[in-house]
């Protein structure tokens, strides 16, 4: 697994606030190949989320140790929740009629195709460890844990997809995990480029050009 850092500006104060999120993948579309989105997850229940609805413009940093390599990435979130979760109307209209989302850009790119963003969803939910899965049915992140460790210790470790057959616990926690998760979409508009795999090292300065496409400038590392 791929790990990279994302900063969201804190709703409540003019603040950054950081962590670690996983890679899941890339999203583009057919028509604009150059124009990736960049997909992780969260749970709906986080601060962050409430950070990007309030302001979507973030900053994450990406350090690949096998090739010595970072990116920085400018850009806006979207955000892609349960249908049938009390934010699904508000981030759906975030993510199909914000007034900032570039016209010209990867998540406009997919919109005239009427891109199913549900099926990615759970498309990507479902890619994930039994293990992982699990993790969306505890309390909500960052809150107290009441009980201590032999409450959390009640938490289920795992949750499989449900089998016709299956005990009433495994869908409620199959359903629970579900609605709990949310997919996070990035759209870059600058990538500040550096290797440190050559001497000396180098960094590109790319940005998303008017029209179009990208303009990319060499600066010093």
């Amino acid at each position: 697994m791929e790990a990279f850092q994302l900063a969201t500006i804190d709703a409540e104060a003019p603040v950054p606030r950081a962590r670690s999120h996983i890679f899941r993948s890339f999203l583009n579309s057919p028509t604009a190949p150059g124009l990736p989105l960049l997909i992780t997850s969260t749970d709906v229940r986080t601060p962050k989320v409430h950070h990007i609805l309030a302001n979507a413009n973030i900053e994450s940093c990406w350090w690949i140790e096998q090739t010595s390599e970072q990116f920085r990435i400018t850009g806006r979130v979207s955000l892609v929740t349960s249908p049938d979760h009390q934010l699904s109307k508000i981030t759906r209209d975030h993510l199909l009629n914000n007034a900032d989302v570039d016209p010209e850009g990867g998540l406009a790119a997919l919109m005239p195709a009427n891109f199913d963003w549900e099926a990615k969803r759970v498309e990507i939910f479902k890619s994930m460890s039994a293990h992982m899965k699990a993790s969306w049915c505890r309390p909500a992140p960052g809150s107290v844990l009441e009980g201590g460790q032999d409450e959390a210790k009640k938490w289920p470790e795992r949750v499989e997809e449900p089998k016709e057959g299956d005990g009433e616990e495994a869908w409620k926690n199959w359903k629970t995990a579900l609605r709990n998760f949310v997919l996070v979409a990035i759209e870059p508009s600058e990538v500040d480029y550096l290797t440190m795999s050559v001497i000396p090292n180098r960094r590109f300065k790319t940005t998303r050009a008017v029209g179009g496409g990208w303009d990319e400038v060499e600066v010093v590392p």
